[in-house]
């Protein structure tokens, strides 16, 4: 009896347990459900919220174990919208709430934060909340885990987040947030990682009692406008693993205390204005790893003890440091990336560097190193990339190198190398760049260079190669460039040459070559050098149908016949056809006063207009009959009427001129040779002739008497067009020294003091934004020429980024400053913003004026006023995106304050991490476009990741434009993840 009295007692107490835990669940899923009522779910993630079941088994609650109560919300990645559903906080067991990467906006009150007090962790990154940060009220003693980063919240930050007694990780990067960095961030005691980068403070200096925070184990403040110099309490945080200063305005001495971090693993103080030597304590850090302190102005030695450890990778490039590389360095069995390129380090490269790590890229160009390449750098079979370029290194090519099949980007140009190189160095299989121009290289070209498959550049001009061009190099499908001047070359030029249809560059000049030049179907071909050589033959007719040869030299050798005239066709910035063997009459349009040192050292040659110095070429027996008329009529005529007239025109010019340029007093320059002055260019900037207007001035479309067609710019003055100056000179600067197929070409340009005037080629088909989003044309643009025109832009973005010198970024790319010429071949055009990136701009150049244009401009612009060449990669991976859904940057059909790159992310959700497959994004695609095959829909998808990966928020997630080439030109399908 006694026991049966026992059992129901205990029933009776478990039942009494139970009711209030069911209580609660019944509660909390009332709190749930009617804060979801506020929420939008368009893709049905809490369909399973329903009151038959328990919240506990609905997506993204988790309930305690042990009493059963809700303790987590975790709806990340759900693709909700809506406000702040602040409900949530209602349920007093509520420890964490996880909102991130959803669509949530609006301000974020203080009243409805209160609610949320008892919160261990509050994540709301990367959702769209605006206004101030949230004024945290009363005591939040649990908050462990507070980040709000990437939203759009402005302003301070309140002094509440110096509050929080137990919080370990802070994270407010990527946000708008302005003011200083406030002093009292360092009361957060309990801190273990720091994140306010990306955000566009005031400038001012990291917070001195930084080193209060002892227990800090990540310090990631990069593109946070710091100033002044990195306080020495930073030497306090002992058990720091990353310290990220990068890409600020810290100047000054790093302090000796940094090597008191005896637990840091990587230390990024990149793009500052550090100055003073290494300090010698940074041996200490026996647990580093990676230290970065590239663009700054650093001096002194490479401390010993610095290169002793056991670094993955360490990056002092662009600096003034000078003396040896420590021999040490080479005994880190973990160095994987070596970057010391421009500085002023001298000596030999320690002979064991690559024998006891797996080096993967090393760059030590832009020194004063000596002695010989170390012969062990790819002994582990990793190296990538070599780059050694303009130092004074000696001795042979190591035989060793042949075997690097891992290595694909090559360039020791500028040194003394001598001796042959080796054999199987000419056919690595991944290579697509190799540079060895001005040494003194010698041997042959070997028959195996056809296993190079991947090979785009070989540029190895100015040594001492000999022997014939070997017919294998044809199997190289991929070369753009074959620079292979001042050399030894004898022999015929394959003819199959003609066939590398992807060739840009073809450069033989100062070589024994001989034979006839080939001719073919280059479709790509810019640039043609074959003077200096022993060609005989005929010149190419076929030359003259090349759609893009803008540079054409044949000079000294033995070319006989005729000038085809079919090279007048050619829109040519440089021509040269002296000192050969060439007869016959001068095509009428080589027949001007431009063209005589082009064609002298021809005696043969004759000309009809009686260009000096060339001989009269005689008459043909129809012209010879209309002369003898034409005397007679004059003999006829009455010499007073003719002279009146003439002199009546003569007046009516000069009153004429005078009217219009009274007293002008032109500077001229020109860059290519025109059959034209500019008198004949003023007389036709008329309305009639009007084919565009814009905020920098007017485009008038120009037909001349030559029967040539050119684009004249004339940008506005005085008070209509205050950086008119400015931008003709930028325009003048930029054009006038570069020269690519996808560059739009300047041909011509005077200025006068009211007066400022560019003359351009004209571009048959206008611009992109005309041709993709306006009615110029009945047809839209078909894929294939949009793909060829987004490839051919890129190609002049890459030229202006990686092969000018200094580097030039173009600062306003947009579809109206892409120029289509008759067959649709991209030009980049409109330099007017465009500012050269030299080494006294330490890698960035800071504008007073907006750079750029709306919906193209970077979004880390908004609050640095900083450029650099990623802010260009940012505005073309919008162009792509405009290309492949047919939508404008700022469309109308868009939602307020959202432009296309948002747009794109917000259809892709809920996914942020992007797997493009072959069927789920046809919806993104311009209409216009439909129908199209499968093998187009794969490209327009793989063009679409490359445009997300160019538009990534963060500039250094962002690919260069020689990359970007890379992948648009790579056919293979592109299924790899992008972080959006």
């Amino acid at each position: 009896m006694a026991s049966y009295r026992y059992r129901y007692v205990m029933l009776l107490f478990l039942l009494f347990l139970a009711i209030p835990a069911t209580v609660g669940k019944r509660s909390d899923a009332k709190i749930l459900l009617q804060t979801r009522t506020r929420l939008s779910d368009p893709a049905g993630r809490l369909r399973d919220w329903t009151a038959s079941t328990s919240p506990c088994n609905w997506t993204g609650v988790a309930c305690d174990p042990r009493s059963g109560a809700v303790a987590s919300v975790d709806l990340s990645f759900f693709d909700l919208a809506g406000g702040f559903p602040s409900g949530f906080c209602r349920i007093p067991t509520l420890r964490h709430l996880s909102l991130s990467w959803n669509d949530l906006g609006g301000g974020l009150p203080a009243a409805e934060f209160a609610l949320c007090s008892g919160l261990e962790v509050l994540n709301l990154t990367y959702n769209f909340f605006v206004g101030g940060l949230p004024e945290f009220s009363g005591e939040f003693p649990r908050l462990r885990l507070l980040d709000l980063s990437g939203n759009n919240f402005s302003g301070s930050i309140p002094p509440s987040f110096g509050r929080f007694p137990a919080l370990r990780l802070l994270s407010l990067y990527g946000n708008l947030i302005s003011g200083r960095i406030p002093t009292f961030l360092a009361n957060l005691t309990e801190l273990t990682e720091f994140k306010l980068g990306y955000n566009p403070f005031r400038p001012g200096a990291l917070p001195p009692d930084i080193g209060n925070l002892t227990k800090l184990e990540v310090l990631w403040l990069s593109l946070a406008n710091l100033a002044g110099e990195i306080p020495d309490s930073i030497g306090n945080l002992a058990n720091l693993r990353t310290l990220d200063v990068s890409n600020n305005g810290l100047a000054g001495r790093i302090p000796v205390s940094i090597g008191r971090l005896r637990s840091v693993e990587k230390i990024e103080l990149w793009r500052n204005q550090l100055s003073g030597e290494l300090p010698e304590s940074l041996g200490n850090l026996t647990s580093l790893l990676e230290f970065d302190a590239s663009q700054n102005n650093l001096t002194g030695k490479l401390p010993e003890g610095l290169a002793g450890l056991h670094l993955t990778s360490l990056a002092l490039n662009d600096n003034r440091m000078e003396g040896e590389i420590p021999a040490v360095l080479a005994q880190n069995p973990s160095l994987v990336e070596l970057k010391l390129f421009n500085n002023r380090y001298s000596g030999e490269l320690p002979p064991e560097l690559g024998r006891y790590s797996n080096l993967q890229h090393f760059d030590v160009s832009g020194n004063q190193l000596a002695g010989k390449l170390p012969p062990d750098l790819c002994s582990r079979g990793m190296l990538e990339t070599l780059v050694a370029f303009g130092n004074r290194l000696s001795g042979e090519l190591p035989e060793s190198y042949g075997d690097c099949r891992t290595l694909d980007y090559v360039r020791i140009q500028n040194n003394e190398l001598s001796g042959k190189v080796p054999d199987l160095f000419w056919s690595l299989p991944k290579i697509y760049h190799l540079e060895l121009r001005g040494n003194k290289l010698e041997g042959s070209l070997p028959r195996n260079i056809s296993c190079a498959k991947n090979l785009t550049q070989i540029i190895i001009s100015g040594n001492k190669f000999s022997g014939q061009i070997p017919q294998e190099i044809c199997a190289l499908m991929e070369l753009r460039t074959i620079n292979a001047g001042n050399n030894q070359f004898s022999g015929d030029l394959p003819l199959c040459i003609a066939d590398l249809t992807k060739l840009e560059v073809l450069d033989l000049q100062q070589n024994n070559l001989s034979g006839e030049i080939p001719a073919g179907g280059w479709t790509e071909l810019a640039d043609i050098n074959l003077s200096m050589n022993r060609f005989s033959g005929e010149i190419p007719r076929s030359l003259g149908d090349l759609p893009v040869l803008t540079y054409l030299d044949l000079s000294g050798n033995q070319l006989s016949g005729e000038i085809p005239p079919e090279l007048t066709n050619l829109k040519l910035n440089h021509l040269n056809l002296s000192g050969n063997d060439l007869s016959g009459k001068i095509p009428d349009g080589f027949d001007t006063s431009f063209f005589p040192p082009s064609l002298a050292g021809n005696p043969n040659l004759c000309s009809s207009s009686g260009l000096k110095p060339f001989r009269k070429c005689p008459p043909s027996k129809q012209k010879a009959l209309r002369r003898a008329a034409v005397a007679v009529l004059l003999t006829a005529a009455v010499v007073f009427p003719a002279t009146a007239v003439l002199l009546a025109t003569v007046c009516y010019r000069f009153i004429r001129t005078g009217k219009k340029n009274p007293g002008r007093l032109w500077k001229l320059t020109s860059f290519a040779r025109v059959g034209f002055d500019e008198s004949e260019i003023f007389e036709c900037l008329t309305e009639e002739n009007l084919i565009g207007s814009g905020g920098s001035g007017r485009v008038y479309k120009v037909s001349l008497k030559s029967g040539q067609t050119v684009a004249v710019k004339r940008l506005w003055t005085g008070p209509d067009g205050p950086n008119s100056d400015q931008e003709f000179r930028a325009e003048v600067e930029t054009l006038g020294r570069v020269r690519h197929a996808n560059i739009v070409k300047l041909l011509f340009c005077c200025s006068a003091e009211e007066c400022r005037v560019l003359v351009f080629e004209y571009m048959e088909n206008g611009n992109l934004a005309e041709t993709l989003h306006g009615n110029k044309r009945d047809q839209p643009l078909d894929w294939e020429r949009r793909a060829k025109i987004a490839l051919g832009a890129a190609r002049g973005l890459a030229y202006l980024h990686h092969d000018c010198v200094p580097a030039v970024i173009h600062r306003d790319v947009k579809p109206s400053n892409i120029l289509l010429d008759a067959e649709f071949e991209a030009h980049v055009g409109d330099f007017g913003l465009a500012r050269a990136l030299g080494r006294e701009t330490e890698g960035h150049c800071v504008m007073s004026n907006v750079a750029g244009s709306c919906g193209y401009i970077a979004p880390e612009y908004a609050y640095t006023l900083k450029i650099n060449e990623k802010s260009d990669v940012y505005s073309f991976g919008v162009v792509l995106l405009e290309l492949v859904t047919g939508k404008r940057a700022l469309d109308p059909s868009f939602e307020e304050q959202k432009d296309i790159v948002q747009w794109v992310i917000d259809a892709m959700s809920p996914k942020r991490a992007i797997e493009v497959s072959d069927m789920d994004y046809e919806f993104l695609i311009d209409p216009r476009l439909r129908p199209f095959t499968s093998s187009d829909y794969k490209e327009m998808v793989r063009v679409l990741n490359v445009a997300l990966s160019c538009t990534s928020a963060f500039p250094m997630n962002r690919p260069s434009m020689r990359r970007v080439v890379e992948l648009l030109g790579d056919r293979r399908d592109m299924n790899s993840v992008v972080q959006v």
